[in-house]
């Protein structure tokens, strides 16, 4: 047996792993952040903790083009930062809405890369990278999203069911 025979089967057997589970280990990796950072934002359900409107009104700015900015209505930010950071993790783990839970993400990255600007090697551009191949493939079979695919009749062109 060669070395070229080698990395050969080895790259076939690398490359057997099914899609579907690359696929949900990706949506786990990417909901668990914003999940534990939500977590620490809410005081009780529907009860946002006073830190975050405070952190949001006083401490946190905008980096743009060389300037940092108060946010915008802050707590408003806060509120819907925090609600972000846990209806978007769970839909991604459920894989429903999973295209548009990744691009919900992907904003509030982009966002939290204009506020914390030093954290784009360590955790902006993964996040990033994530959500964009989440957005780009889908949830996979794994997933509700998959199950209604599955169920959903495929409409053919002249309107009738396939």
């Amino acid at each position: 047996m060669t070395l070229r025979s080698i990395i050969a089967r080895s790259e076939a057997l690398i490359a057997s792993l099914p899609a579907t589970l690359v696929l949900l280990v990706l949506r786990i990796a990417l909901a668990v952040p914003f999940f534990r950072s939500g977590l620490t934002k809410w005081d009780a359900p529907f009860m946002l903790a006073p830190s975050q409107a405070f952190l949001f009104g006083q401490e946190f700015r905008l980096h743009i083009l060389g300037g940092a900015y108060p946010y915008p209505f802050p707590t408003l930010a806060a509120y819907l930062a925090a609600t972000g950071e846990i209806v978007l993790p769970i839909l991604l783990v459920l894989g429903l809405g999973t295209r548009f839970a990744a691009l919900g993400i992907l904003l509030m990255t982009a966002v939290i890369q204009l506020t914390v600007p030093e954290g784009w090697a360590n955790f902006h551009l993964p996040w990033a990278a994530m959500a964009l191949a989440l957005m780009a493939y889908g949830a996979g079979r794994l997933s509700v999203d998959g199950l209604l695919a599955n169920r959903t009749p495929e409409m053919t062109p002249t309107g009738s069911h396939g």
